[in-house]
């Protein structure tokens, strides 16, 4: 880690989507710096950032990021923010539900903003098949999708997440997994 102060990982939910939703990297780090936060960088231009600041609450640190971008871009952002253990141990769940789907094509992550109650997660999880997957772990919902399957024709997806889950931003396994090796 770099510095002495807590690291937060944020992941922007619906940022750059349409004309009207724009946030680019260089405008998120301007609004996180002038809100305080310090060595802050981004990946690729959906909204991952790396904060750092005196604040170890995670509900304070998206509640001061969330300000922030609102008041620069004059539009909420859903902020969902997790320490580097808990993005190195998202990774390490989903290196785990890799090996207990034989045709796995496809995996993402809707990062929640609030754990569900347990009953609810089962819930949600027992309404998919086999081919299309849901396996809630805390703050992140698994999305395992057959090979066949693409995020643009499966049911599964950050919607039907949401929908039973409350809010949440997706990102590839990929994208999760980067994050994590640059800045876990």
């Amino acid at each position: 880690m770099i510095g002495r102060m807590p690291a937060h990982v944020a992941f922007l939910r619906a940022i750059n989507l349409g004309a009207r939703r724009t946030f680019p990297s260089t405008a998120i780090v301007a609004a996180a710096e002038a809100a305080g936060f310090t060595d802050v960088a981004t990946h690729i231009n959906t909204g991952n950032v790396l904060v750092r600041s005196p604040m170890r609450s995670r509900a304070r640190v998206e509640a001061a990021l969330e300000a922030a971008f609102e008041a620069d871009r004059g539009f909420a952002v859903p902020t969902i923010a997790f320490t580097p253990a808990e993005v190195r141990r998202i990774v390490a769940d989903a290196d785990e539900l890799a090996g207990t789907m034989s045709s796995l094509g496809m995996h993402y992550v809707s990062l929640l903003k609030e754990a569900p109650p347990e009953d609810v997660a089962r819930a949600a999880e027992e309404e998919w098949t086999d081919e299309e997957r849901l396996v809630v772990r805390g703050r992140a919902a698994h999305l395992l999708l057959a090979e066949r399957d693409t995020y643009a024709t499966a049911r599964l997806s950050n919607s039907s997440v949401e929908k039973r889950l409350g809010v949440a931003t997706n990102r590839t396994l990929r994208v999760v997994r980067t994050v994590a090796q640059k800045w876990c």
